[in-house]
C-alpha cells in the first residue's frame, strides 16, 4: 500500500509516467479465451469459473437496449450526466442510459437490496459485505480492467471482481484563498492551533470559518476518518471489529471529534445547524461567505462550478495536532457495480466501462484516476503535497465490520451530529460503546 501510494501521488504532484505499472494502455489488447466471452454474453452466467476468465468484451452486437443507472449525484442529471447518456449513445446506437438520482443513496438502496430489486448499474453501498457481492452483482472480469486498477481487492471475492472504484480522495481542507486574505491569513496553518486561530480570524472578518453542513448530515463523515491518522492505522474500522469498547475517552476518534466539537463550540460554524444546506454551501465557499470544507479533493470542482476560479482554490492536510507535520488519509470512493439481475447485463457493463475508462468522470469529479495508466488533472492535489503529509491509505472494510456496524446501525456522521450535539461527549462514547459490545456479541452469536 505505501508503494501504491507513492505512485499514484508522485504522479498527483510530478506527472510521473504510472505506464510501467500498469499491464496495459489505453488501447490495452484483448485478453483471453473469446469462446468463454461468447458463452457469457448469451448466458449471463455468474460463476466463478467464467469470471476468472480474462476474456475479451461482449460484441458490439450484444451493447442494446435500456439500462437505468443509480447515483447519488442529484446535481448532475440535467448537466453532466445527461452528457454521458448522449456520448455513450453515439457509441453504441442501439443503447439507452437512464439515471436515477437517489438524495438518500444509503437508506434507500437498503431497501432495494433487501429485495433484490436493483438498477443495472449502481454505486455499492456501503453495507455490502464482500461475501455478499455474488449475491448481488455480476462478476467483471472480462472488461480488460482487473489489471489496470487499483483497490482491485476491495470488491474481489473468491477470485473475481464485482467492483471498480469510480476513483479515490484524499480527506483535506479545501479552502477559498480570497476569504483568507480578507481574513489577514497569510499562510496556510501546519498546527492545530494555528488552524484555530486561522478559524478565530475568519470568525473575526465576518466570515464562516468551516461548513459542516449538519443539517445534510454526511458531509460530517470526514471526523471518523481523521481518527484513522490518529490512530495511524490504515484499517481502524476493521481494528474495531475485535474489540467489545473501540470508542475510549482519549482514544483515535475522542481526539477526532473534539475537533469538530471546538470548531462548533467556538462559533467558527454556520450560525444555524439545522438549517444547512449542502447545494447552497458550495455557493457560500465559492463566494468567499464560507472559508473551508474538510472533505474529500473531490469537492474542489463542485466548489469552482459554483462560482470560484481554480486559481482561488486551495487544498491543504488538515493540521490534527501541534507537532507540526501533516497527516492525510486516502480513501476509495464508491464503487460501480452491474446487477446480476439486469436484463442487459452486456449493455450495463459496457457502460461501467465506457464510465472509467472514456467519460472523464474522474476528472470531473476531482478524484484521482483509479486507472493506474491516467494522471489527475487537479492542480489543488499539487498544493496538497507540497506539505509532505504522512499518506495513510484506508483498506477495504472486513466483513466483520460491516456486519457489526450494520447491527449497531452505526452511522460515522451521525457519531459527529452525536458529538456536536453533546453537553457531555463522554456519556456519548459511553453509549456508543454500549451499543457497539452488544452488536458485536449478536453478531458472533449467529
Amino acid at each position: 500500500m505505501k508503494k501504491w501510494a507513492s505512485l499514484v501521488l508522485s504522479t498527483v504532484v510530478f506527472g510521473a509516467a504510472l505506464a510501467g505499472c500498469s499491464s496495459g494502455g489505453n488501447n490495452e489488447s484483448n485478453e483471453g479465451n473469446k469462446e468463454a466471452a461468447a458463452t457469457e454474453s448469451t448466458t449471463n452466467t455468474t460463476t466463478n469459473e467464467a469470471a476468472t476468465n480474462e476474456a475479451e468484451p461482449a460484441a458490439e452486437s450484444a451493447i442494446k437496449g435500456k439500462i437505468v443507472f443509480a447515483t447519488n449525484r442529484t446535481d448532475l442529471v440535467e448537466t453532466e450526466l445527461k452528457e454521458y447518456a448522449k456520448r455513450f449513445k453515439e457509441k453504441y446506437p442501439e443503447a439507452t442510459v437512464e439515471f436515477e438520482a437517489i438524495k438518500d443513496y444509503e437508506e434507500s438502496m437498503k431497501v432495494r437490496l433487501a429485495s433484490n430489486e436493483l438498477p443495472d448499474v449502481i454505486l455499492v453501498p456501503k453495507t455490502v459485505t464482500k461475501a455478499n457481492l455474488p449475491e448481488f452483482f455480476a462478476p467483471l472480469d472480462d472488461l480488460g480492467l482487473n489489471d489496470r486498477i487499483y483497490f482491485k481487492e476491495n470488491y474481489t471475492q473468491d477470485g473475481s471482481t464485482y467492483g471498480i472504484v469510480s476513483g479515490s480522495s484524499a480527506m483535506g481542507i479545501t479552502y477559498n484563498k480570497k476569504a483568507f486574505e480578507k481574513a489577514g491569513i497569510t499562510a496556510v496553518p501546519k498546527t492545530l492551533d494555528e488552524f484555530y486561530a486561522a478559524c478565530e480570524k475568519l470568525k473575526a472578518a465576518g466570515i464562516v470559518a468551516l461548513s459542516t453542513n449538519f443539517k445534510d448530515k454526511w458531509p460530517l463523515m470526514g471526523w471518523d476518518q481523521e481518527a484513522f491518522l490518529f490512530a495511524n492505522d490504515p484499517g481502524l474500522h476493521n481494528t474495531m471489529a475485535g474489540q467489545d469498547e473501540p470508542f475510549p475517552v482519549d482514544g483515535p476518534h475522542w481526539k477526532a471529534m473534539n475537533i469538530i466539537k471546538t470548531i462548533v463550540d467556538k462559533g467558527y460554524v454556520e450560525k444555524d445547524l439545522m438549517s444547512t444546506n449542502w447545494e447552497g454551501s458550495k455557493k457560500d465557499v465559492a463566494s468567499g461567505t464560507t472559508a473551508m470544507y474538510l472533505l474529500g479533493n473531490w469537492v474542489i470542482n463542485q466548489v469552482i462550478d459554483n462560482g470560484a476560479k481554480s486559481e482561488d482554490v486551495g487544498f491543504f492536510p488538515l493540521p490534527i495536532d501541534n507537532s507540526g507535520e501533516a497527516k492525510a488519509l486516502l480513501s476509495p470512493d464508491y464503487a460501480y457495480a452491474v446487477s446480476k439481475n439486469s436484463a442487459n447485463v452486456e449493455t450495463a457493463k459496457a457502460f461501467l466501462k465506457w464510465l472509467v475508462e472514456e467519460s472523464g468522470y474522474d476528472d470531473f469529479g476531482g478524484f484521482i484516476p483509479v486507472l493506474k495508466d491516467k494522471e489527475s488533472k487537479l492542480p489543488q492535489l499539487a498544493e496538497f503535497m507540497s506539505f509532505k503529509p504522512q499518506v495513510v491509505e484506508m483498506v477495504a472494510e472486513s466483513d466483520e465490520y460491516v456486519s457489526i456496524g450494520n447491527k449497531m446501525q452505526f452511522d460515522t456522521s451521525g457519531f459527529a451530529q452525536d458529538v456536536i450535539m453533546a453537553d457531555d461527549v463522554a456519556k456519548v462514547f459511553a453509549d456508543y460503546n454500549k451499543r457497539w459490545k452488544e452488536a458485536r456479541a449478536a453478531v458472533a452469536a449467529k
